[in-house]
Protein backbone atom coordinates (compact mmCIF):
# COMPACT_ATOMS: atom_id res chain seq x y z
CA UNK A 1 0.00 0.00 0.00
CA UNK A 2 1.45 3.23 -0.90
CA UNK A 3 1.57 6.24 1.68
CA UNK A 4 2.61 9.72 1.59
CA UNK A 5 3.71 11.91 4.33
CA UNK A 6 4.82 15.40 4.88
CA UNK A 7 8.70 15.79 6.44
CA UNK A 8 10.08 18.62 8.20
CA UNK A 9 12.78 19.64 5.85
CA UNK A 10 15.40 18.91 8.90
CA UNK A 11 14.04 15.48 8.98
CA UNK A 12 14.01 15.10 5.33
CA UNK A 13 17.63 16.36 5.06
CA UNK A 14 18.78 13.94 8.04
CA UNK A 15 16.76 10.66 6.20
CA UNK A 16 18.29 11.80 2.93
CA UNK A 17 21.74 11.58 4.50
CA UNK A 18 21.44 8.29 5.87
CA UNK A 19 20.13 6.99 3.04
CA UNK A 20 23.33 8.45 1.22
CA UNK A 21 25.78 7.02 3.64
CA UNK A 22 24.39 4.11 4.22
CA UNK A 23 23.62 3.25 0.38
CA UNK A 24 19.91 1.77 1.86
CA UNK A 25 16.74 3.92 0.28
CA UNK A 26 14.65 6.34 2.25
CA UNK A 27 11.73 3.92 1.88
CA UNK A 28 13.94 1.41 3.30
CA UNK A 29 13.89 3.40 6.71
CA UNK A 30 11.01 4.58 6.76
CA UNK A 31 9.28 1.17 6.59
CA UNK A 32 11.88 0.11 9.43
CA UNK A 33 10.62 3.34 11.67
CA UNK A 34 7.17 2.34 11.20
CA UNK A 35 8.00 -1.36 12.10
CA UNK A 36 9.84 -0.58 14.82
CA UNK A 37 7.90 1.91 16.26
CA UNK A 38 4.32 0.87 15.50
CA UNK A 39 4.34 -1.00 18.92
CA UNK A 40 5.06 1.65 21.19
CA UNK A 41 2.28 3.73 19.41
CA UNK A 42 -0.01 1.45 19.85
CA UNK A 43 0.96 0.61 23.67
CA UNK A 44 0.71 4.64 23.95
CA UNK A 45 -2.83 4.99 22.50
CA UNK A 46 -4.50 2.26 23.11
CA UNK A 47 -3.92 2.61 27.23
CA UNK A 48 -4.79 6.18 26.55
CA UNK A 49 -8.13 5.12 25.19
CA UNK A 50 -8.59 2.45 27.26
CA UNK A 51 -8.04 5.04 30.64
CA UNK A 52 -10.74 7.43 28.86
CA UNK A 53 -13.28 4.82 28.83
CA UNK A 54 -12.71 3.83 32.65
CA UNK A 55 -12.67 7.42 33.57
CA UNK A 56 -16.11 7.42 31.94
CA UNK A 57 -17.24 4.53 33.69
CA UNK A 58 -17.30 2.36 30.06
CA UNK A 59 -14.64 -0.10 30.98
CA UNK A 60 -14.50 -2.71 33.89
CA UNK A 61 -11.88 -2.66 36.24
CA UNK A 62 -10.90 -6.02 38.65
CA UNK A 63 -8.57 -6.03 41.00
CA UNK A 64 -5.44 -8.06 41.30
CA UNK A 65 -7.05 -10.49 44.17
CA UNK A 66 -9.89 -10.85 41.60
CA UNK A 67 -8.32 -11.72 39.08
CA UNK A 68 -6.21 -14.00 41.25
CA UNK A 69 -9.53 -15.35 42.92
CA UNK A 70 -11.00 -15.88 39.45
CA UNK A 71 -8.13 -17.99 38.15
CA UNK A 72 -8.05 -20.11 41.70
CA UNK A 73 -4.35 -18.60 41.93
CA UNK A 74 -5.36 -18.04 45.72
CA UNK A 75 -3.87 -20.18 47.96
Amino acid sequence: MATSVRLDPAIEQRLDHLALVTGRTKAYYLRELVINGLEDLEDFYLADATMERVRKGEETILFASEVRSDLGLDH
